[in-house]
């Protein structure tokens, strides 16, 4: 049986239906994505994943936190079954203020401390999310210092000398909902309106992670700044800050071609 099929099979089976079509979507480079039409007409959007019941959490924090999503329709370990979302392009500039408001709502919901729950990961590269004492902490324990042994030396002692110097420019005390992987990839819109976001890697921390990703492969229309509200002062090397550890999750997932970006956006922190 073909991967597709036993995506397809394992999903019909949570639900209980036929499908009658099956479509591959494109899913990034992380998971298997289709696109179920049921026989009662419905359809569906099956996933594969590292872990689909710690993704179907995510999303339900995210919707309790009144984030567009998905539905979780069902979940097992292999598979999570989700409610089709329409999706025919990218925001316009309505969209872009949607996305603001949507961010700046979801940023307002606090928790107890920063971290997540459980741990995550991208395929097979781990996310350590348990909490630490403070948020420069965290970005220090949890992002930056265990991805040292896997960059050259140059670069690993650049991120050991930032790690060190996180207290003075990030917020001491961080908890804000954020989606952890806020990419345009992971934007759904239709007819230029944001209508879900997808692929979550939730966590508790600064809400300014989750612009430094949004920003990292592209640039939100100002509708967008507007709409989410003003940042405090050094909110610039902060965002490189927090650039920095996606960018050394692109080089471990995708090759050293992502070196030269970690040797740019260091230089934007001083280091």
């Amino acid at each position: 049986m073909s991967a597709t099929d036993s995506l397809a099979q394992a999903a019909t089976a949570l639900l209980g239906a036929t499908a009658r079509r099956i479509t591959p979507l494109h899913g990034g480079d992380l998971s298997d994505v289709l696109l179920l039409q049921l026989s009662d007409g419905q359809a569906v959007v099956a996933k594969s994943g590292t872990a689909p019941e710690a993704e179907a959490r995510m999303l339900r924090a995210l919707a309790e936190a009144g984030a567009p999503v998905p539905q979780v329709l069902a979940v097992s370990g292999a598979v999570l079954v989700l409610s089709h979302v329409e999706n025919d392009g990218g925001p316009d500039e309505e969209g872009w203020a949607d996305l603001g408001t949507a961010l700046r709502r979801l940023h307002a919901t606090q928790a107890p401390q920063n971290g997540w729950p459980e741990p995550f990961a991208f395929a097979n590269l781990p996310i350590a999310n348990s909490p630490a004492a403070t948020w420069p902490a965290f970005w220090a324990e949890r992002r930056l210092l265990p991805e040292v042994p896997h960059l050259p030396p140059a670069l690993a002692r650049r991120i050991e000398a930032l790690a060190a110097t996180l207290p003075e420019h990030l917020p001491r005390n961080s908890t804000a909902l954020l989606h952890g992987d806020l990419w345009s990839g992971n934007l759904l819109a239709r007819r230029g309106r944001l209508a879900a976001l997808i692929d979550p890697a939730c966590y508790h921390g600064d809400g300014e992670v989750d612009l430094a990703m949004l920003h990292l492969f592209g640039s939100p229309g100002p509708a967008f700044a507007e709409s989410y509200g003003p940042l405090p002062p050094g909110a610039e090397t902060r965002r490189a800050i927090y650039q920095l550890w996606p960018a050394i999750v692109h080089a471990r997932l995708f090759g050293a071609g992502y070196h030269g970006m970690i040797d740019a956006l260091l230089s934007r922190t001083g280091h």
